[in-house]
């Protein structure tokens, strides 16, 4: 009986041991894959600043360095943002989102060190350029974002998709738990907000836009053919409106939220995402919304080979 009691005593340690030692491999290897994870949670701070700003100052004159200026961490102030001229409802969903995105920077950068906000080029003169090349011809008189809740919704359309893509693309890269919950958090609210904006966009998807004659859904099909062009990866973006072969089952036109032929998010990679805010189709030449380049490794690496 004695025996019986001291073998049992023995394999309960054994047992706690390896356990403990189990846990420290566990430990040490999360500390790996985060460190391995580190780049791809930092890269998209960048297009969280960009829609921070971009959301704040759209809808309240005023931006993170009113609103939580410890966020930007002394970065250059953005360039050319504007209260715009938005209606009470389409306002109150803009303010949600510019809130959202505050929320998104520090839950990066309570993760990673993350770095501060990047230059931005926010300016009327930013998007117009955007709209010159999607449509091939320069606009006239030149698209200002700021100007009415249509061109507001239309300059919407153009960033957090572009988000969302890249969290998609990056979510099968991820080793930690950690950043899996992360992404999987951020994602799930980029997704909402990229609905919500084609949603409002959709429900005036044949109205014009003035003065320039085109409607709502032919601008939508232009930026996400710019976008598909500019990241050279194929079919990754659609419009409002598709052929039907190409709406969901093959059996519809309408297009409120894009998707392959399984109605699957569509992901981009960071080479991708940093060639469509450059505006010019190279990850490694600056421009666009980044005056002088997104930050992070990542980003500085393509920086480095020009």
């Amino acid at each position: 009986m004695g025996f019986h009691d001291t073998s049992t005593s023995k394999t309960s340690m054994n047992v706690a041991f390896l356990s403990f030692l189990l846990l420290l491999v566990r430990a040490d290897n999360a500390s790996i894959m985060m460190n391995n994870d580190k780049d791809l949670l930092e890269f998209p701070l960048n297009l969280e600043f960009l829609e921070a700003e971009f959301f704040l100052i759209g809808a309240l004159g005023r931006g993170l360095d009113s609103v939580a200026p410890k966020l930007a961490e002394g970065g250059p102030p953005p360039v050319g943002a504007r209260l715009a001229k938005l209606g009470f409802f389409v306002r109150d969903i803009i303010l949600q989102f510019a809130l959202q995105e505050v929320g998104h920077i520090r839950a990066i950068k309570s993760t990673v060190s993350g770095f501060p906000r990047p230059l931005l080029n926010l300016s009327k003169e930013a998007f117009g350029e955007v709209m010159n090349n999607a449509f091939g011809r320069r606009l006239y008189p030149p698209f200002d974002p700021y100007a009415n809740e249509i061109n507001y919704l239309l300059a919407s359309y153009v960033i957090p998709y572009v988000g969302l893509t890249g969290y998609v693309g990056a979510n099968p890269l991820l080793q930690n738990s950690i950043s899996k919950a992360l992404v999987a958090g951020l994602l799930g609210v980029e997704s909402g907000q990229d609905a919500v904006i084609r949603t409002l966009l959709y429900e005036r998807r044949w109205v014009s836009v003035a003065p320039y004659g085109v409607s709502v859904a032919e601008f939508t099909n232009r930026i996400s053919t710019l976008r598909d062009k500019l990241g050279k990866k194929g079919l990754k973006d659609e419009g409002l409106m598709v052929p039907k072969r190409f709406g969901a089952e093959g059996r519809i036109g309408g297009n409120v939220l894009a998707g392959d032929k399984d109605s699957l998010s569509y992901g981009r990679c960071p080479e991708e995402v940093l060639r469509i805010v450059y505006g010019d189709g190279d990850e490694n030449r600056p421009g666009g919304f980044y005056p002088l380049g997104a930050d992070g490794r990542i980003a500085k690496s393509y920086l480095s080979n020009k």
